[in-house]
């Protein structure tokens, strides 16, 4: 059952609290003001009626009660803003007066638990989130508490939450991993010759052998290297052949009562297995020399992909390329605005093709802005279809490193305006957590930049009103 509204925060112990201690430091206090639009709870109404359209069930005002949304989006904004895990979220929340104050939960009353917010950040979605940062921006426009003129957009890359991958790295994860789901659903079906054998310590002493091998930086040495990872190959894939086996006598044996739980965990299995039969064929085209496209990165998170940029500290970086929008009041030095929702594909997109759905997101909020200023990146051709396919005329488009026309203080103006996008989208990864998803799969970074994106503009707020 949905819940809104929080109850009273104040209770009986908050009579003897100093005056101090009751009042909410005035970024909070302001940040409490501009959270309390009621606009954003009819955007989680809505998703609660989606969610009765789509699934028949009565979610609105059957079982049991939801945390109030109103403290749940203050919890996410807190977690952005500070850079906090759920269990951190849950104790710091706990320990400090403020804070509860702010998340509207009485000194009487029990934080929520982190296994709670968790679930309930999954369920809600991405799309839920951006509609959150949709109506907060279309608020402070309505209002006229902000007042777009200019838009800067560039793109970074949100890191997955993995480790630099190696094909042998990944080929000892997936063993593990069926391994550990095999012996799960061997448990759960009472199944005893057919198993997932645990092949880590063969996998484990071919990658230190190869570990001790790359260290010889010979013609010779490339050559073994290929060899033991060959063999870490072989290794998984007779784990997946185990792996099949055992999904397809627990689909065949699957009856009666708890049939539909094992047939899940089979398809987990088979999901699983598919992912790591990817990762195999990945070896045998390295060690034929063969070129491998949409090369696997993750076992546990299959939709990162590698991203080459040109960095020199960072030549690659593996994970997701989200094209950040950014509106402001001014093009002077200092500019800060409010973030549209990210833009964003799987792989390793161009400028141009994320640019429609930007430009989209602007012609919903009702926002024309007299100047655009883009990254170098930018094909002046497409540029000017997409703009015109959405009916957008900026009175100047400045693209870095092309021939622009205007006076030459204009054209170095919007050139630090656009290199303040370089600074944007380093203060988001630092202070607001954009550098590292750690929610696994496209959909999870989905959601975590949309949090991180919803707690930047709503500070935003809060500072201008201040």
């Amino acid at each position: 059952m949905l819940t809104l509204w929080a109850s009273q925060a104040e209770c009986l112990w908050d009579e003897s609290l100093p005056v101090e201690v009751r009042e909410l430091p005035a970024d909070l206090a302001e940040l409490d003001r501009v959270l309390g639009d009621p606009e954003l709870m009819m955007v989680l109404l809505e998703r609660w009626r989606q969610e009765v359209t789509e699934t028949g069930r009565a979610v609105l005002t059957d079982g049991r009660p939801t945390i109030a949304m109103e403290t749940y989006i203050r919890l996410m904004v807190l977690k952005a803003r500070y850079r906090w895990g759920y269990r951190s979220l849950v104790a710091e929340v706990s320990d400090s007066i403020h804070l509860r104050r702010f998340c509207r939960i009485a000194l009487s009353e029990r934080v929520p638990d982190e296994s709670t917010v968790r679930k309930l950040t999954r369920r809600i979605g991405a799309e839920t989130v951006n509609e959150l940062t949709r109506s907060l921006i279309e608020s402070a426009v309505r209002q006229k508490r902000f007042r777009p003129r200019a838009v800067r957009i560039d793109s970074t890359v949100v890191e997955a939450d993995v480790r630099y991958p190696t094909d042998a790295d990944l080929a000892s994860q997936g063993v593990k991993v069926l391994a550990r789901e095999g012996r799960k659903l061997a448990a759960l079906v009472k199944e005893k010759k057919t198993r997932v054998r645990d092949r880590s310590r063969q996998v484990g002493k071919a990658l230190r052998q190869l570990t001790r091998t790359i260290r010889r930086r010979s013609g010779e040495a490339k050559r073994e290297v290929l060899e033991l990872t060959e063999r870490t190959g072989r290794l998984l894939e007779r784990s997946i052949t185990e792996a099949r086996t055992l999904a397809k006598s627990t689909r065949t044996k699957a009856r009666g009562r708890g049939a539909a739980a094992k047939i899940k965990a089979a398809s987990q299995l088979e999901e699983l297995s598919d992912r790591c039969e990817k990762v195999a064929t990945q070896i045998r085209k390295r060690v034929k020399g063969e070129p491998i496209g949409d090369r696997l990165v993750s076992i546990a998170d299959p939709d990162a992909r590698p991203i080459r940029k040109g960095k020199l500290g960072k030549p690659n970086e593996f994970g997701y390329v989200s094209q950040i929008c950014e509106i402001t009041e001014h093009t002077r030095r200092g500019a800060r605005g409010l973030i549209l929702t990210t833009s964003t594909r799987l792989g390793n997109p161009a400028e141009d093709t994320l640019l429609p759905d930007t430009i989209a997101q602007l012609t919903r909020l009702g926002i024309k802005p007299r100047e655009l200023a883009l990254d170098g990146g930018f094909n002046p051709g497409p540029t000017r279809q997409t703009l015109k396919e959405h009916d957008l005329a900026p009175e100047r488009v400045f693209i870095a490193g092309r021939q622009q026309p205007g006076s030459r203080r204009t054209q170095r103006r919007l050139q630090r305006y656009r290199t303040g996008a370089e600074g944007r989208i380093s203060h988001l990864k630092r202070r607001y957590g954009l550098d590292r998803s750690r929610l696994k799969g496209d959909e999870g970074r989905q959601i975590w930049t949309g949090w991180a994106t919803l707690a930047y503009n709503a500070d935003t707020i809060a500072v201008r009103n201040q």
